[in-house]
């Protein structure tokens, strides 16, 4: 819902002190729209067309214009049924063969990596930027080979990473560019820093992904996916995949997989994206206040906000304490915050490359020295559109305390 100041939270200011914290506030969000959610699910089950009907199709144009498709300079919108499958059936599309490099970061969630090595690919995993926590592209740039074929950035957190300096390297060394969009759907990147507006995430390297899963900044109540490219051939590889390797019924091309995107949770999420500004509006106002009510505290450090990059805070994720007694504040927060009740998440306690299932696949282990800090220092609060001001207040408070005792 709309104000002239952005997205109405439909329990402030009145909201009980003693209300409930949650990490993501579905309910709370349904409330605004609920008759519309109702009335579009009850289309589709009256309708009987739960796979590929009208509802999939109209919620596929309705995206590929949010996200800037002109006439001119088209962006495919190509459904599946959910992230891990759009990464997968990015990386098929590009015709990738065994043994083939694919750069992407340690710090991240395990599907980026995993879809790497399911396609007996090779992940060589690089470091971050310790502020904006996106992959840090001179750490891309010495990592290139000649079995380089791809660079797999992801916009962590709900911020995009140096797509100028990603493609500029992918254009100097012929390497395509798979945008992991999982966490930042509505994020814009400056391609030059005097550009007045940016880029949608995911519109621009070769192949974007994205996941619909119910607590995304665009969640549908289900599983769901989307990759998005600019290039019609590509377009078509993708539908082909995601439909067995198939454009005509029993006739089939290559070998695909069953990856659809449900009527149902197509028509849920065609009614939640005119919606997307003023949630992604909401969230940016709640990590506004989070800022305000941090500034002081020598032993937080907030979110940086690049320049060039419009976030949307599918995450808001602090850095606690210095190199060294960070894992300790760190984990005196986490145990505040529980006994209080309140949530949390830790995105993420463990690098990829020192996960169980990457040992003894005769990887080469990677120095990340600041993905290792990270992983010991992070913790992300409460972040959700319907988050108020006492919540934020009580959030900072508790993990002040905990700083503090």
């Amino acid at each position: 819902m709309w104000s002239p100041h952005g997205y109405l939270r439909i329990n402030d200011p009145a909201m009980p002190q003693d209300a409930p914290i949650h990490m993501v506030d579905l309910k709370g969000q349904y409330a605004h729209i609920q008759k519309d959610i109702d009335q579009a699910v009850l289309d589709v089950i009256r309708s009987g067309a739960f796979i590929q009907g009208p509802a999939v199709k109209g919620f596929t144009k309705a995206l590929s214009d949010w996200l800037g498709s002109t006439e001119a300079d088209p962006v495919h919108v190509v459904p599946c049924a959910n992230g891990t499958d759009a990464l997968q059936a990015a990386l098929m599309a590009l015709g990738l063969q065994p043994g083939d490099e694919v750069i992407t970061p340690s710090f991240t969630y395990i599907a980026t990596v995993e879809v790497i090595q399911l396609l007996r690919l090779t992940p060589v995993m690089v470091d971050v930027d310790p502020r904006t926590f996106t992959m840090d592209p001179m750490a891309v740039e010495a990592a290139i080979t000649p079995h380089t074929k791809a660079i797999l950035p992801v916009h962590l957190y709900g911020q995009c990473a140096d797509m100028t300096a990603l493609n500029r390297l992918a254009a100097d060394h012929g390497l395509f560019v798979i945008e992991d969009t999982a966490q930042a759907i509505g994020s814009t990147w400056k391609m030059e820093a005097g550009d007045s507006e940016g880029m949608m995430a995911g519109t621009m390297g070769t192949i974007g992904t994205t996941s619909f899963f119910p607590s995304k900044n665009l969640g549908a109540y289900g599983d769901g996916g989307a990759c998005f490219t600019r290039d019609a051939a590509l377009a078509e590889r993708l539908r082909m995949i995601c439909n067995h390797g198939s454009r005509q019924r029993y006739e089939h091309e290559m070998i695909g997989m069953n990856s659809r995107l449900d009527s149902i949770q197509a028509a849920i999420l065609g009614v939640k994206l005119p919606q997307l500004h003023g949630y992604n509006a909401a969230r940016r106002d709640a990590a506004d206040r989070y800022d305000a009510l941090f500034k002081e505290e020598a032993l937080v450090e907030t979110p940086f906000r690049h320049l060039r990059s419009h976030h949307v805070f599918h995450q808001y994720t602090l850095v606690l304490g210095s190199v060294g007694d960070g894992a300790e504040r760190r984990d005196a927060v986490a145990a505040h915050l529980t006994q209080l009740g309140i949530p949390f998440g830790i995105y993420y306690p463990k690098p990829i490359h020192s996960q169980g299932a990457f040992m003894g696949l005769g990887l080469a282990k990677p120095d990340l020295p600041v993905t290792e800090d990270l992983t010991r220092r992070v913790i992300s609060l409460p972040m959700h559109t319907e988050l108020s001001d006492a919540h934020t207040l009580k959030v900072a408070k508790a993990v002040r305390e905990a700083l503090l005792s």
